[in-house]
């Protein structure tokens, strides 16, 4: 299966940080964010790999290139204007996308083993939970079973890592938008499975959680 990471965003969040790397480059112990997710997807296989970029995007094919150095095969999905969101970088990069596909978050960091995903799919996505953190505790999505919902009393957080049909975007022109609409639609139908994971999880979503990884990864190298 081949995958996507997603690092085309502008981590608003993130600045004064942001204003001169972009957010997948910058460094928890010593190694960058997406250098770590890399490594993870080629160990669990997946070492065929759809880069989109926006923001300062040239130093991300610099830093990276063809993914020689990490065993891997880089391609990249250039983005103008500022980026599509995340619903039309997708669809900008399906070309080079197999299907089912892999999209995972740049700016986060897990240790979910990403060979258990499934390559098959029910429906036409399959998302990766965790548990509410404390900067979102109203979640994303129910899962009922193996099928996710809109809506239900216990929602939990969307990891973003999920597994796509690319059915799910059949009926969608290029141009910037986003993803979350077209994943409810398919909740409605009942064509979205997903699973909850308990392990590591963490989203790099402001200078302090990237302060407190990155104690966490210098800690563990000591």
């Amino acid at each position: 299966m081949k995958a996507m990471i997603l690092a085309a965003g502008r981590g608003e969040r993130m600045r004064p940080l942001t204003d001169r790397l972009p957010k997948p480059l910058l460094r928890v112990g010593d190694k960058s964010l997406i250098e770590r997710l890399i490594e993870a997807l080629v160990q669990a296989g997946m070492p065929d790999i759809v880069i989109n970029h926006a923001h300062l995007g040239h130093q991300i094919v610099e830093a990276l290139g063809d993914g020689r150095r990490y065993a891997a095969r880089i391609v990249y999905s250039h983005e103008s204007g500022g980026g599509l969101e995340t619903g039309g970088g997708i669809l900008q990069a399906m070309h080079l996308l197999d299907d089912p596909f892999l999209v995972v978050n740049g700016d986060i960091l897990t240790d979910f083993p990403f060979a258990r995903l499934p390559t098959t799919l029910a429906g036409l996505a399959h998302l990766v939970m965790v548990d509410n953190p404390p900067h979102h505790p109203q979640g994303d999505f129910a899962l009922s079973g193996q099928h996710l919902l809109a809506e239900g009393p216990e929602r939990l957080t969307f990891s973003g890592v999920g597994v796509y049909s690319k059915a799910l975007f059949k009926s969608c022109v290029p141009g910037k938008f986003p993803l979350a609409p077209l994943l409810r639609a398919a909740m409605a139908r009942g064509e979205v499975t997903g699973e909850y994971y308990a392990g590591g999880w963490w989203d790099i979503g402001t200078p302090e959680r990237l302060q407190q990884l990155d104690d966490y990864y210098r800690d563990r190298a000591k």
